[in-house]
């Protein structure tokens, strides 16, 4: 480990640099929920495939109604019926119209919709004639034009896109049922350390309840790994020498392999220990998380060697690990969302240290949304319960002594 503080761009570009993205497979849209899209998405279809109605009511030629108004109404005989689903395309001619429902196609002989609402009788007895009580805006009202949308042969969406719900329609809506997602990445989680013990068990003095497995675990899925297992060793070293052996062969084996604790400068430092040969150990220019380690193991297995403290261990995570683990999944997008809001009161930070503060975004006023720390206590790293509270990341550069109230903050918004 050297005496220079390494930024967090040198840190965050060495890491990436190391990634290979995963394999891909072909999916079926139901399969492909929560996968990167690793194939651009061709529609099959239009969206709308068809002229269709976007209102209850007929469809009619324009210049049979353009003049009608309650004063003047217009009569219509009614010569067919066409429910959502329907292949007819009925012949219509000069004082005709067809009942038509939402998503209907629309007869190749029509040109405007009018509404139920805007006729004498609306859908009552409507199926022989109706009377024409406004007249339409203008021609083409109410017709939804095929292809408005997407046409047959657009992309619907390029690779690097996560596919959720609002994707994954509008793929179904195009007609396509099939894409090239990618695999996800395999991830062990192992904490480190002789004072841990799982929540809810016995303790003894100097003992601590084990809480950063199940953070970085629930925060490798909502990065879209699948986590293969999840450990916690003590500082002898030998389990943790076996749980890395596992993690690069047999069921266990991971593409990512994630530690928490044994990174920094004490005596009792097992990743260091058994791993001092493999990963490089740096000091970076941020707080919390100043001590972190990483390289690549012989299998290709990225090791991400994080504090053990819970706040640094998050804070780590959101800075290297998540962006990584997208990188893997070929995600075009690696930041989260951002805003620069308004410091709601005044904090210290860490001179010479970019600092991540965990925040609540105060919005009382909804035209000036405002942040502010998520604890009194700051961002000292072993404050845990700051971590519930947190809805973001206050991001203070290193040049920056003390935030005074009303200053602007990055502020990285911590969503799924």
């Amino acid at each position: 480990m050297s005496g220079r503080l390494r930024s967090v761009e040198e840190q965050l570009a060495d890491v990436l640099a190391a990634v290979r993205p995963l394999p891909t497979r072909t999916a079926g849209l139901a399969d492909a929920a929560d996968h990167v899209l690793r194939e651009d998405a061709v529609a099959r279809g239009g969206i709308p495939d068809f002229d269709n109605s976007a209102m209850d009511g007929f469809a009619v030629r324009f210049a049979d109604v353009a003049t009608a108004s309650a004063q003047h109404p217009v009569d219509l005989a009614v010569v067919a019926d066409l429910p959502a689903g329907s292949s007819d395309d009925p012949p219509l001619g000069p004082g005709e119209t067809v009942r038509i429902m939402t998503g209907a196609p629309v007869p190749t002989g029509a040109d405007t919709i009018v509404p139920f609402e805007d006729t004498a009788g609306g859908l009552d007895d409507s199926l022989t004639t109706t009377r024409v009580l406004a007249a339409p805006a203008k021609q083409g009202v109410f017709v939804r034009r095929a292809h408005d949308d997407i046409r047959p042969g657009d992309t619907v969406l390029g690779a690097g896109v996560l596919l959720g719900p609002r994707q994954l329609a509008a793929l179904a809506a195009a007609d396509i049922a099939r894409v090239t997602v990618s695999e996800a990445p395999r991830v062990v989680v192992i904490s480190t350390g002789s004072e841990l013990v799982e929540p809810g068990l016995p303790r003894t003095r100097g003992q601590i309840p084990e809480s950063n497995g199940l953070l970085l675990e629930a925060l490798a899925r909502q990065a879209g790994a699948a986590v293969v297992r999840r450990v916690h060793v003590d500082d002898g070293g030998g389990a943790f020498r076996r749980e890395i052996a596992a993690a690069t062969t047999g069921k266990s084996r991971a593409d990512v392999v994630i530690t928490s604790g044994g990174v920094s400068a004490g005596a009792y430092e097992v990743v260091k220990t058994v791993l001092g040969d493999v990963l490089r150990f740096s000091r970076v220019a941020m707080q919390p998380g100043k001590p972190q380690a990483f390289g690549v193991l012989p299998s290709g297995t990225l090791v991400f060697g994080l504090p053990g403290n819970p706040v640094s261990a998050a804070v780590s995570f959101e800075v290297f690990v998540r962006p990584a683990l997208l990188a893997l999944q070929g995600r075009s997008d690696l930041t989260r969302p951002a805003l620069r809001l308004p410091a709601a009161g005044s904090w210290r930070t860490p001179p010479g240290r970019r600092q991540y503060l965990p925040a609540i975004i105060d919005r009382t006023d909804p035209a000036r949304w405002s942040v502010r720390p998520a604890t009194p206590g700051g961002s000292g790293s072993h404050l845990a319960g700051a971590l519930a509270l947190a809805e973001a990341y206050a991001v203070v550069p290193a040049e920056t002594a003390v935030v005074e109230p009303g200053d602007l903050i990055d502020v990285v918004l911590l969503e799924g």
